[in-house]
């Protein structure tokens, strides 16, 4: 059973800020950005209550900017999805999660060392050039379900 429902419109979404995000990281780092998108949209807690969708998650706005750089910048998000990216899209949509993005909620790059918190919350690992973060325990159970 997947973890969250899902169309053919968002597997491409997930595609294609995949490739975007993390491209240069290979197929890991991309799924591990996968991962994060996918929690937003089943976490029903922080900055995420008002995002069910993969739409949601991806065209989110906060602070006046999207939450993903990508939206804005252009660059490959506004490229066509690869199959190669799709697959790995469908993998998260469905049920992959792993360390350190498994219950991760933010990410980024920080040109440096990972700060131990990202906007108050602790860092989980890092992967390459990116850093991920998880919620502080007990504030978002729902990421940590299914």
């Amino acid at each position: 059973m997947p973890r969250i429902k899902y169309r053919d419109a968002d597997v491409d979404l997930v595609a294609r800020m995949m490739r975007a995000e993390g491209e240069g990281e290979g197929n890991q780092g991309m799924l591990y950005i996968g991962n994060v998108i996918v929690n937003r949209a089943v976490a029903d807690c922080l900055d995420f209550r008002d995002v069910r969708t993969i739409e949601d998650v991806i065209y989110q706005v906060q602070g006046g900017n999207y939450s993903f750089e990508a939206v804005q910048k252009g660059n490959l998000f506004y490229s066509p999805a690869r199959e190669n990216e799709r697959k790995l899209a469908r993998r998260v949509l469905e049920n992959w999660r792993d360390h350190p993005a498994k219950f991760a909620l933010w990410y980024f790059n920080p040109y440096g060392e990972c700060p131990p918190t990202w906007y108050d919350q602790p860092f989980t690992g890092q992967f390459k050039q990116h850093c991920f973060y998880e919620p502080i325990a007990g504030t978002c159970e729902s990421v940590y379900r299914g």
